[in-house]
């Protein structure tokens, strides 16, 4: 009887053996199929993703061909506008040594026209106070040759006993005139 249990034991042993191989046989089955299957899913999503790499790679060639090309524009533009930058401020210190140059002329063309002036007006008081120093019968002949309105400026500034003088030794149609000539001078003139 010894022998029935160890027989039933052997059978037994090898029944659960061979389940157990069977199990694992399954198992390593399932666990085969499940890696084929995934590896065979991720055979395609690595490829994908490798694709999009790629992708991913040439856009962002393109980017930076973008980039540096307006960067080579910006560069370019930076550069023209330095120059124009520098050609304005030249032309404004030559606008600048001009209006200088044009101010200083000015100053020295109204000091020569007020010399003039000064010397004119000078020359014209000199020449009256001769003229008023002449005898009438003298002078009255020079005025007598003088355009009208020449002899009424010189009449003007004398004083009037010595204009009334050389006046009175004109031939009446010049001293008429000279007479007319000198009570319209300030005719025009604005009243207030």
């Amino acid at each position: 009887m010894t022998q029935t249990p160890r027989k039933f034991g052997g059978t037994v042993f090898l029944i659960c053996t061979i389940l157990l191989a069977s199990a694992a046989l399954r198992l390593a089955t399932g666990l085969g199929d499940a890696l084929a299957s995934g590896q065979s899913e991720e055979a395609p999503l690595q490829a994908e993703t490798n694709q999009e790499r790629v992708m991913d790679t040439d856009q962002l060639n393109d980017l930076l061909q973008d980039l540096l090309i307006r960067e080579k524009s910006v560069s370019e533009r930076e550069e023209a506008l330095l120059i124009r930058e520098q050609e304005l401020a030249f032309t404004k210190q030559n606008i600048e040594a001009t209006l200088d140059a044009l101010v200083k002329a000015e100053e020295e063309l109204a000091a020569t026209l007020a010399t003039a002036d000064g010397a004119e007006e000078a020359d014209l008081a000199r020449l009256t106070a001769v003229y008023e120093n002449m005898k009438p019968k003298d002078a009255a002949p020079i005025f007598q040759q003088m355009a009208p309105e020449f002899a009424a400026g010189f009449l003007a500034r004398m004083r009037p006993d010595a204009a009334a003088a050389i006046v009175s030794g004109l031939e009446p149609d010049v001293a008429y005139a000279i007479s007319v000539i000198l009570a319209n001078r300030n005719r025009d003139v604005p009243k207030n």
